[in-house]
């Protein structure tokens, strides 16, 4: 029997392979790092944008703030006050320390502290101040006057006072120089007109005069009860310097060239200013002042600048008076000559080693601006003061062409010149403005002759760092 054979056994299907576990990378978020850097450039911006336009000051007190401080003359903070608080509204983040400070010793202060690195950021000097603070003035930027629109804007004289090769280096906000002043019921008496030259000034001081004599002249020298003009001393006459100067570049002399001051025209202007009190007896060195003597009714013609209005006003409210432009030599056009008169102004400077000096030009030019400048006359007016300082831009002039004190300022204004021979600068005794000063008189005092005089006014600009032919 046959054994049955079993049948072979089916191999089971193999399972299927298994793959095998690759442990899986953790995931990237590709994009983290991206927010990251985004947030953080983000931040930085609004951090520049809050730093540059102020207002991240007003969150965090004192980041991204700055204060100027603003040396001031002749406005007082109640004057100026709200003017610099609107600047500050459209500056944030920059306030003004406003400092009034006192004519007295006043260039002293500011050099000595400006030499010391504690100056202030704004300051104030005179328009024959810049060879003695040329060291210390920052140039006016070009967006914020550039040279063309600078002499555009302002008035000629300005370029021998504040500019140094191409460049300026002040902004004034005022204009100024010395005018006649006419007591109205002297000359009417007279009946003369007002002067024109100074031949008819002369005739009109002579026919205006009264003194102690047999007919009432003074030539005799009779004791002076009313002169016809304020004229040849240095003791008593205000503002002697200005009128000299003034008559010495009407006759032609260059102040900037010393050897001209030996010449026979500059001899002529001092034998006629010294005529007054030498030969015309119409004035003396041992009367009041000529300030107080024309605010008293005492003398026919003075001459000062436009500040003098509210003196006289505040010394005598009654007093009739006009002011009229300063007198003229024979001017020959065809040799190019024009009238001249003379420029005692101030002007506003940025310290160079200031860290705010681009702040600082900020602020002169607001307040240098059309808008500022008639609010600051009209903020000063008051019964003490008749008017506010004389616009100091060319495009105003037509603003004060009807003021009765201030037009004839105005009118002057482009044919204002200047030097170094100014007074009522408030400087101490080794200012260049004081030692010419002291020249000049020794001159009429006949202490010193022109010829010496010449040679010192030489010696003198030399030590300024100014040669025989600068201009200031």
């Amino acid at each position: 029997m046959a054994v049955p054979i079993p049948p072979s056994p089916v191999p089971a299907a193999p399972a299927p392979p298994v793959a095998p576990v690759i442990p899986s990378a953790p995931r990237v978020k590709k994009s983290f790092p991206g927010k990251i850097i985004f947030a953080v450039l983000g931040l930085l911006v609004v951090l520049a944008v809050g730093v540059a336009t102020g207002l991240l000051s007003r969150v965090v007190p004192g980041l991204g703030s700055s204060t100027l401080t603003y040396w001031g003359l002749w406005e007082s903070e109640a004057v100026i006050r709200p003017i610099l608080d609107e600047f500050e509204k459209t500056h944030p983040g920059t306030k003004v320390n406003y400092q009034f400070q006192s004519h007295v010793e006043y260039s002293e202060r500011l050099k000595s502290a400006l030499s010391q690195g504690k100056g202030p950021d704004v300051f104030r000097i005179h328009n024959t101040w810049t060879p003695e603070f040329r060291q210390y003035l920052s140039p006016v930027p070009s967006s914020v006057y550039s040279v063309a629109d600078y002499e555009k804007t302002f008035y000629p004289v300005t370029k021998t006072d504040f500019r140094i090769g191409g460049t300026y280096y002040a902004v004034p906000l005022e204009v100024d120089g010395i005018a006649m002043f006419v007591n109205n019921d002297l000359l009417s008496k007279a009946g003369l007109p007002v002067p024109e030259n100074w031949d008819q000034l002369r005739d009109a001081a002579v026919a205006m005069s009264v003194c102690a004599s047999s007919n009432s002249t003074c030539a005799s020298g009779g004791k002076i009860i009313i002169s016809g003009v304020a004229l040849g001393s240095t003791q008593n006459v205000d503002h002697w310097q200005d009128i000299l100067a003034a008559l010495l570049l009407q006759n032609n002399v260059n102040l900037s060239n010393p050897s001209q001051l030996s010449s026979t025209a500059a001899e002529d202007v001092f034998n006629y200013f010294t005529s007054f009190t030498s030969l015309h007896r119409l004035w003396d060195p041992n009367l009041p002042t000529s300030t107080s003597s024309f605010a008293a009714g005492k003398v026919g013609i003075y001459f000062g600048p436009s500040w003098r209005v509210f003196d006289i006003q505040n010394l005598n409210p009654n007093l009739k008076f006009s002011v009229h432009p300063l007198p003229q030599l024979p001017v020959d056009l065809a040799r190019g000559e024009q009238p001249v008169a003379y420029a005692s102004y101030w002007a506003e400077a940025v310290n160079n080693k200031s860290s705010n000096q681009s702040k600082a030009w900020e602020l002169i030019q607001y307040l240098s601006s059309p808008d500022v400048l008639r609010q600051l006359y009209q903020r000063v007016q008051s019964p003490q003061r008749a008017f506010g300082e004389p616009y100091s831009r060319q495009d105003m002039s037509a603003d004060l062409k009807d003021s009765p004190y201030v037009a004839t300022f105005i009118s002057q204004a482009p044919l204002l010149k200047s030097w170094y021979l100014a007074s009522y600068t408030h400087t101490g005794p080794d200012s260049l403005n004081t030692k010419l000063s002291d020249l000049f008189a020794q001159v009429i005092s006949h202490e010193k002759n022109v010829s010496s005089l010449a040679t010192e006014v030489n010696t003198l600009l030399s030590s300024y760092g100014l040669s025989s032919v600068q201009s200031p």
